[in-house]
């Protein structure tokens, strides 16, 4: 599901909407293992761009990495 998940915020990564729900759902699907995971992908690919809307959807998750 991690995998299928990444594949969706890639391919909605050029719209600040759709990638903010997409990530919301992501978040609410994945286990708390892959969250961390996807939380350290996604600023590693995403941070330049969605730096405010990662640090909302994971602080609202609490996820420690």
């Amino acid at each position: 599901m991690l995998e299928f998940k990444k594949r969706i915020l890639q391919k909605v990564s050029f719209d600040h909407i759709l990638f903010e729900k997409e990530l919301k759902k992501a978040i609410a699907w994945l286990t708390e293992a892959e969250i961390v995971d996807l939380k350290k992908w996604c600023y590693d690919y995403f941070s330049h761009r969605y730096h405010s809307i990662l640090d909302l959807c994971f602080k609202n998750k609490l996820v420690v990495a």
